[in-house]
């Protein structure tokens, strides 16, 4: 077992080689353009690499060899087995790298290094073997006809896939699109966030290595109001799979839209629901799963639960322990494996969650823990735990997706008021709901307008199980489980006319 320290953390660090280049067809290139971007260590506010701002030629080069290859056969056409291989491969050299990978993420992205070694070392490699595994167990069907006739309906690759990642989770929600887009046999072109490129680019490396031909899996970093939208736009993309938000999400379908009609999936914003109904025990478990729903990554995740609707009976109590819970968040160096919670991923969007803040303030929200100044004084982009009592369903904070660590408890008066509390936005990503009765936990689950229910703990399932919203949270398109397959395919039927028995 590595030693699990601030030192140890902070030497690989120092010994990281940092990408500097896009890659395409197999190898690091060097964009056609001059033009650069810098991304920041969010903990610092200093630079920590520059990357190419890819332009329209590098994205050309990109869609082109991932079609060449796609054409070509060596990857889409490829037997189960290979796929599977190569894959698992993958999957373990992941694991021999994940610690530098873990710490390269956290110095990107500000998140906890405990956090980024749970994601990378363990689920990022379990993902891609689990849809490895998945490749030669999933089968083709016959539908049932007259002794004339055989009718095959066939699932093919989609072909050249575009992801489109946020900065929240990386590598993680790079795996979440990559693994079951490369099981399916598709070549791909990812477009890592401005914010959070690096992992990406090494993950490419690896692919390589792994024995997945050149072309099939490409990166392009770049801003998404350029690069972005000459992949939405790009005419010999056939899908687009993007998580991010709401808005740029809109952006995405108008993209297809004015191109070649390419399908495109979404897992976009929320504004998830923590139901505390008035048969729960406020347990010290309970209490932590508050926490965690709220402020887990600092609160930057699209199903955090920031909305909290308590039964009007129990606020008083439930806001004295949720407060306590918040106010012993440890907020500190990323690479610190006692941190719980890093910096903002940058003072531009610390500062976006501030004035939602300050706007609660002002439309009459009760604060009941304010931000600690001397944590926001130092340098980079740190933000603690906030937390509203006395909201109301009309109020900002209580409406609009925050993505920073404020939670927002609601008093209601019956479990109808909860339910239609719950189901009051525009949103429809996850809920929690917490009860000692199974109707009512049933009750609840048939009717809440979400796509995921986590009843007696926070939680978004496994890889098992799929993830995505309703409304204005996403398409039908779903990541993870099996169903996350069928973006990536699509299917063929194959109707064969038979001569007549012989008699």
């Amino acid at each position: 077992m590595p030693e699990q320290s601030l030192a140890n953390y902070q030497s690989i660090a120092a010994g990281l080689r940092l990408p500097e280049h896009a890659f395409i067809d197999g190898d690091i290139i060097t964009a056609r353009g001059a033009a650069v971007f810098q991304t920041l260590n969010p903990a610092t506010g200093m630079p920590l690499a520059t990357l190419p701002h890819c332009g329209p030629e590098d994205v050309d080069r990109a869609v082109r060899a991932a079609r060449q290859v796609f054409q070509a056969g060596s990857w889409s056409r490829a037997a189960p087995e290979v796929r599977k291989a190569a894959l698992l491969r993958l999957a373990d050299l992941i694991r021999r790298d994940g610690q530098k990978l873990a710490v390269m993420e956290s110095l990107e992205s500000g998140k906890p290094i405990t956090d980024c070694l749970n994601e990378i070392t363990v689920e990022v490699p379990d993902i891609f073997q689990w849809y490895a595994e998945l490749i030669d167990k999933s089968y083709d069907r016959i539908a049932p006809t007259a002794e004339t006739a055989c009718a095959m309906i066939l699932r093919e690759p989609i072909g050249v896939v575009a992801t489109v990642l946020p900065w929240n989770f990386p590598l993680l929600m790079a795996t979440w699109k990559l693994a079951p887009a490369l099981a399916s046999g598709c070549s791909v072109v990812v477009k890592p966030a401005e914010d959070t490129s690096l992992t990406a680019l090494c993950l490419a490396e690896l692919a390589v290595e792994a024995g997945i031909p050149a072309g099939v899996l490409n990166i392009l970093t770049g801003p998404g109001e350029t690069t972005g939208r000459l992949i939405g736009q790009h005419a010999d993309i056939d899908t687009v799979s993007f998580t991010g938000s709401t808005e740029v999400g809109r952006l995405f379908l108008q993209y297809a839209a004015s191109s070649n009609l390419k399908t495109v999936g979404l897992e976009m914003g929320g504004k998830s629901p923590f139901i505390v109904l008035d048969d729960a025990e406020l347990t010290p478990e309970l209490i932590d799963n508050a926490a965690m729903a709220a402020f887990w990554n600092g609160g930057q995740n699209c199903s955090a639960n920031m909305r909290q609707i308590v039964a009007r009976n129990r606020q008083d109590e439930y806001l004295e322990k949720v407060v306590a819970r918040a106010r012993a968040i440890r907020v500190g160096d990323p690479l610190d494996p006692g941190t719980e919670m890093g910096p903002m991923i940058s003072r531009q969007h610390r500062n976006r969650v501030q004035s939602f803040i300050d706007t609660g303030v002002k439309e009459g929200a009760r604060l009941m823990l304010a931000p600690d100044a001397e944590i926001m004084s130092g340098p980079g982009s740190f933000l603690a735990p906030t937390v509203f009592a006395d909201l109301t369903p009309g109020m900002t904070i209580a409406r609009e997706e925050i993505f920073g660590p404020v939670l927002g408890v609601l008093a209601v008066s019956s479990l109808e008021e909860a339910l239609t509390v719950a189901n009051g936005t525009e949103y429809g990503l996850h809920a929690t709901v917490y009860t000692g009765d199974l109707n009512h936990a049933m009750h609840f689950a048939r009717r809440l307008a979400c796509g995921t229910v986590a009843v007696n703990g926070f939680t978004e399932g496994d890889i098992k199980t799929p993830f995505g919203g309703y409304r204005k949270s996403g398409s039908l398109a779903r990541d993870k489980g099996i169903e996350a397959m069928g973006q990536y395919q699509q299917t063929k039927t194959v109707w064969i006319n038979l001569p007549e028995s012989a008699t």
